[in-house]
């Protein structure tokens, strides 16, 4: 089964990210690679996720935080193509396996999460990848939109080496700031009327007053840039993130 997952996902390697989100055929046969793995968190909740091996082990660790949609096969792509870029990757599941594809759903599952079950969803998944006999105990978490908020939170509950934050809720204290251990990388759109430069620059100053690392980019776009199935998808700028998400994981979790 692993044998056959891997060639899967040598079969795609050609194919770039954006063609792979775009076209779902793509983007099914990408998540179809990943594994389906469980866990019991500490509080004694059954959670699961998929899982994205690279080639080579061990290696460092990554988390991806879906958005409001759910852990639908973009999101899955995602993992497989950071598993191709070398890292271990895992797509946790805040929604329990709902998926949504209208954005009532989205916002119906949005409102059903609740905090503390969440927070105990992505801290015990962080402590699950650190503790991975492939994994070489660097952790790294991003996550886009719901997701991007809780790539920070999870990183706010666990320590983790890096974090990308791609437009999500960064509404945070120096106080809430204080458990965090590595940088984190913000991407942001600037005709985002929701994520807005009120909300990052508050965030900024929190950062700098708890004196934690802080890389911020704006883009001329919307939010949700970074999404090739949605109309406020902007190609370049959704590029040139994911290289610098890359190239940040690259020096920090190496």
């Amino acid at each position: 089964m692993a044998i056959a997952r891997r060639t899967v996902l040598a079969g795609l390697a050609g194919v770039s990210l954006s063609a792979i989100l775009a076209d779902p055929g793509l983007a099914r046969a990408a998540a179809s690679g990943l594994e389906t793995v469980s866990l019991t968190t500490d509080g004694g909740r059954s959670v699961g996720a998929a899982l994205a091996m690279p080639a080579q082990r061990p290696t460092a660790t990554i988390m991806l935080v879906h958005e409001w949609w759910g852990l639908n096969d973009q999101i899955k792509a995602v993992a497989a193509e950071l598993a191709r870029e070398g890292y271990m990757a895992l797509a946790i599941d805040l929604y329990s396996g709902r998926v949504a594809t209208d954005r009532d759903t989205a916002r119906s599952l949005v409102g059903s999460v609740e905090a503390d079950a969440a927070t105990d969803t992505v801290a015990s998944w962080a402590r699950w990848l650190k503790a991975h006999s492939d994994g070489n105990k660097r952790l790294g978490t991003v996550g886009w939109c719901f997701g991007g908020g809780w790539a920070l939170n999870a990183a706010l509950a666990e320590s983790a080496d890096a974090t990308v934050v791609y437009y999500g809720n960064v509404q945070k204290t120096k106080s809430q700031l204080k458990s965090l251990d590595g940088p984190v990388l913000g991407h942001f759109a600037k005709r985002d009327k929701w994520i807005n430069k009120e909300m990052v620059d508050a965030f900024t100053h929190e950062m700098e007053a708890a004196q934690k690392p802080l890389t911020v980019h704006w883009y001329e776009a919307d939010h949700a840039f970074a999404n090739p199935t949605g109309a406020r998808y902007d190609e370049a700028d959704a590029a040139l993130s994911w290289q610098r998400t890359l190239a940040f994981f690259k020096a920090n979790l190496s």
